[in-house]
């Protein structure tokens, strides 16, 4: 209980820091996946994936969907937020699978109830 408190009073607030991208990544990491959309320049959302997981592996977070890594990345140079419904995140970064292209990508997560 008082660790819970503790680490809510002691949490980064600030989007930029070190410690709120891996405080970030460890909140995100284990959702189900339903599915992934990219949003291109022509403002045309794309379903990039579905059915996966968001994992992390050593410094690297890996978001993993139909069957392949639809993005990895170092999670120092992450930037996620969640969506207002809490149904899923917003994440960019430059892709380390996909020659270190800085892309954004939508989650969004299966509902379980």
């Amino acid at each position: 209980m008082f660790k819970k408190v503790f680490a809510h009073w002691t949490k980064s607030k600030n989007p930029d820091s070190k410690r709120y991208r891996y405080d970030m990544a460890q909140k995100i990491c284990g959702h189900h996946i339903k599915y992934v959309t990219e949003r291109h320049a022509d403002d045309v959302e794309e379903v990039i994936g579905k059915n996966g997981g968001l994992n992390i592996r050593d410094d690297e977070f890996i978001v993993f969907a139909s069957a392949d890594i639809i993005m990895r990345c170092k999670i120092e140079d992450m930037q996620a937020w969640e969506l207002m419904s809490h149904d899923g995140v917003v994440i960019t970064a430059p892709d380390l699978e996909h020659g270190g292209v800085e892309r954004t990508i939508i989650v969004h997560y299966v509902y379980y109830r």
